[in-house]
């Protein structure tokens, strides 16, 4: 019985050294750029990520184009924690009506699923980061 205990011990030691390595590992293939996103496949991202804050924005929208290189951003630094996406709202308007896009850029964060913010105009790297920092 004493080297079936051993056996138990050290596979048991393999896994756990395995699953904590996969954890961070996961982490790690998070995305770490914005995903496209589209009327299409929404629901497919939102339910696939724990946190994702969706960017809906247009190209000719001036202070969409000053968001844009902020969410690249987040997206590197807060990979394996939220996952950022981008959603044109002129080619997306089932999207738009949905969530009753008025203004852009608007930033809707989903959590587990679910809509828990929407964050309307062009905020600055900090303060946006500051918020996104409480649904971690």
């Amino acid at each position: 019985m004493d080297e079936l205990e051993a056996l138990r011990k050290k596979r048991l030691e393999q896994l756990e050294k395995h699953y904590m390595k996969g954890g961070k590992q996961m982490e790690k293939s998070l995305p770490n750029v914005p995903l496209k996103v589209t009327d299409a496949d929404i629901d497919q991202h939102i339910s696939k990520y724990g946190t994702m804050v969706i960017d809906c924005w247009a190209p000719w929208c001036g202070p969409c184009r000053m968001v844009g290189p902020v969410i690249e951003e987040l997206a590197k630094e807060m990979q394996g924690k939220i996952v950022f996406g981008k959603l044109n709202v002129d080619e997306n308007p089932q999207t738009s009506m949905k969530h009753q896009i008025m203004s852009i850029p608007t930033l809707l964060v989903f959590r587990n699923g679910s809509l828990v913010d929407r964050l309307v105009g062009a905020l600055p790297k900090e303060a946006l980061k500051q918020k996104l920092d409480t649904y971690l």
